[in-house]
């Protein structure tokens, strides 16, 4: 079973009051209905929703459905069912919202449909019922999106995600308008608006491993680079010694740096912090990362001149 279907499940268990089920069959029927000839045709691939929506009509109308199942022109997909509803067309598409009293479309329900936030979410419920779909958390990348066929019930759709905060964009598609999000956080708080919470717990539990996972390859990356770093940094200071000792220049440096000099060649793969601390172990004299790091200065220095000098 998809991760969508799942959320399909799931969100067509809720139970709504009677201004929501006006909300979720107006965002249902106005992305998935057929008219024609008086009648009007529903088809998902979904039992679960195939369910809701026939409950919902019965629940609230006097009419007859017709359920049939009829052959998926997508032969990867599962069967895809049909509702035909042929009785009191005109007065349920008015009372959805989806015709005015003229029994004329309407572009976008009128804002009584979607009066409050909870009529909203019932909204978007029909939509997603009807043409969304979420990306399994986890692949390798999120997505959710919905398609629509119109431009002004895209942007009605969009505003209504928009009112949550959801970041939704519309891209423009051959067969019509596809709203989608893409970042994890806003796909998560979707499927919370969905009132799907089982789906936001397993969501939310690969997310939190991803991030946790790609956190973890930083940091062990940033830590490749930093001994790359110490070790590039190393072979070059033990250049500069090669050809310090090539040219029996040793006795030019100071004590002190002789003595860096001997435990650098000792100590190769050594940050510039450990070998400090070895240092100032073995000798028992202290010496500080800044102190280490003037005495190599030394080093370079006098390995500069002797460059230039036997070049």
């Amino acid at each position: 079973m998809s991760y969508t279907t799942t959320i399909k499940e799931e969100i067509t268990t809720l139970k709504n009051s009677k201004s929501e089920i006006i909300a979720e069959l107006s965002g249902f029927i106005r992305n998935n209905g057929t008219i024609e000839n008086n009648t009007l045709s529903l088809t998902t691939e979904n039992i679960f929703t195939l369910n809701r929506i026939t409950t919902f009509i019965n629940m609230l109308y006097t009419t007859e459905i017709i359920q049939e199942t009829v052959g998926n022109l997508n032969f990867n997909k599962n069967s895809l069912y049909k509702l035909t509803i042929s009785k009191n067309i005109n007065f349920i598409l008015q009372d959805i919202g989806y015709y005015d009293n003229n029994n004329t479309i309407l572009p976008t329900p009128p804002t009584y449909i979607v009066g409050a936030n909870e009529e909203i979410r019932a909204y978007l419920r029909g939509v997603f019922l009807a043409t969304g779909s979420i990306n399994d958390p986890k692949t390798s990348r999120y997505h959710m999106e919905l398609l629509i066929t119109t431009p002004q019930e895209a942007t009605f759709v969009q505003k209504l995600l928009n009112i949550f905060e959801l970041n939704a964009k519309i891209l423009n598609r051959e067969k019509g308008f596809m709203i989608y999000i893409k970042e994890a956080e806003k796909i998560s708080d979707f499927i919370k608006i969905l009132g799907a919470n089982k789906a936001v717990m397993y969501f939310e539990d690969i997310r939190v491993y991803h991030e946790q996972k790609n956190k973890t390859n930083r940091l062990n990356n940033c830590e490749q680079a930093n001994i790359d770093k110490v070790i590039a940094t190393a072979n070059l200071q033990l250049k500069q010694i090669e050809l310090i000792e090539k040219t029996k220049s040793i006795d030019l440096l100071d004590d002190k740096t002789k003595e860096t000099l001997k435990y650098r060649k000792k100590y190769p793969e050594a940050s510039l912090r450990e070998l400090a601390e070895i240092i100032s172990y073995e000798t028992g004299k202290k010496i500080t990362k800044s102190g280490l790091n003037h005495r190599l200065r030394k080093i370079k220095e006098l390995s500069d001149i002797l460059k230039k000098q036997t070049s």
